[in-house]
């Protein structure tokens, strides 16, 4: 069998840069914070209509949509701020 001839190594020259893999993650759990507080929302726009007038469940769900409103909005910042800073020290 001929292993060395298989298990060659070189040097990648098309490998990504650490920056732009900490950029890739960060941006996939951005998004999946996103998705999580959408989905939020829906669950509690759900729970407000389930209160069926009882005013201690809807002011649960209230909250629980207040948090995913601030939730989405921190997501979406977090993206901002983040491509900015990749933009910025992109930049040669």
């Amino acid at each position: 069998m001929h292993f060395i001839n298989v298990a060659q190594a070189g040097v990648i020259s098309q490998a990504p840069s650490v920056s732009t893999l900490a950029m890739n993650v960060l941006n996939f759990l951005l998004s999946v914070v996103g998705i999580i507080a959408i989905m939020a929302l829906v669950v509690s726009g759900i729970m407000y209509f389930n209160s069926f007038g009882d005013t201690k469940q809807m002011e649960g769900a209230k909250k629980y949509v207040q948090a995913s409103i601030l939730g989405i909005v921190l997501a979406m910042g977090g993206m901002i701020l983040i491509r900015l800073i990749g933009k910025f020290f992109s930049a040669q």
